[in-house]
């Protein structure tokens, strides 16, 4: 199996990226190899937006097997001529957002992609949410979307994504990403991001109040978290803060994922949430 492209009559060149797909494809070895590290003979593996196929060529070189999900019928014909003859590769047709992943079999264990810019953000939360059988998912992501996932509290970046990213797992950015490794380049740098799942600290049923708490926790960022309550709810969250060790001039910001699972807990123990 060929990294690049298999032999055949197709120009890769001749399928355009599409805007509306967020669609920047993959050129360089170097960082397709960076993007791909860790990833083992065991692993079945996650690729969304696989585009022409450069980055797939490396996961088939390393995986026991590869889901590609591609929304883009026009890139299907290079994808397929790209990956002949790989035996261990299923491309599902489909818009990721929406897609099943409980269908896939064997279920796969890890997610590397050079993710489609207009979808990273919400496909990458989602996932966590609802693929359990991902352990580590390693993608590519504009810089400023990186940043968001991974930012520490009391920082710019940090918000309810971050607070809902990290209760599911803990990220890191591994490598920088400069525009010219794209095909087109885009308008903004990009970034290798790391995700390992970790062990939750709430049960599956409590997730999504828990999820709506930091939603409106932070629907005035700027101002007293308690202020993103009704009145008539504020003293049982003004409470619950000062049981955590908070006050009740607290920012959202100032609480990290595990003081959010804490103050969760205290509503729930005060009948409030």
């Amino acid at each position: 199996m060929r990294s690049d492209v298999a032999a055949g009559s197709r120009n890769p060149r001749e399928v355009r990226p599409k805007k509306r797909f967020g669609q920047h494809f993959l050129k360089d070895p170097n960082t397709a190899r960076i993007v791909a590290d860790g990833t083992s003979p065991d692993d079945v593996v996650l690729e969304v937006g696989p585009g022409r196929g450069f980055l797939t060529g490396f996961l088939l070189e390393r995986a026991r097997h590869v889901h590609a999900v591609e929304i883009d019928a026009d890139v299907l014909p290079y994808l397929k001529e790209a990956t002949a003859g790989a035996e261990n590769l299923d491309v599902h047709e489909a818009d990721a957002l929406l897609f099943d992943y409980a269908r896939l079999d064997p279920p796969p264990d890890r997610l590397v992609a050079n993710l489609p810019y207009n979808v990273a953000s919400p496909l990458v939360l989602r996932l966590l949410e609802e693929v359990p059988t991902l352990g580590t998912l390693r993608f590519m992501v504009q810089l400023e979307v990186a940043r968001r996932m991974t930012a520490k509290r009391r920082t710019k970046d940090y918000g309810a994504y971050a607070v809902l990213i990290q209760h599911h797992a803990a990220g890191r950015i591994v490598h920088r990403v400069p525009r010219t490794v794209f095909d087109p380049p885009p308008r903004v740098d990009s970034a290798v991001v790391e995700l390992s799942r970790r062990e939750p600290d709430l049960a599956p049923r409590s997730y999504p109040a828990f999820k709506q708490l930091v939603l409106r926790a932070f629907a005035t960022r700027r101002k007293r978290l308690l202020n993103g309550f009704p009145k008539e709810e504020r003293p049982a969250y003004r409470a619950a803060l000062g049981a955590v060790g908070f006050g009740e001039d607290t920012r959202a910001e100032e609480l990290s994922p595990e003081s959010f699972v804490a103050l969760f807990r205290a509503l729930e123990r005060g009948g409030a949430g």
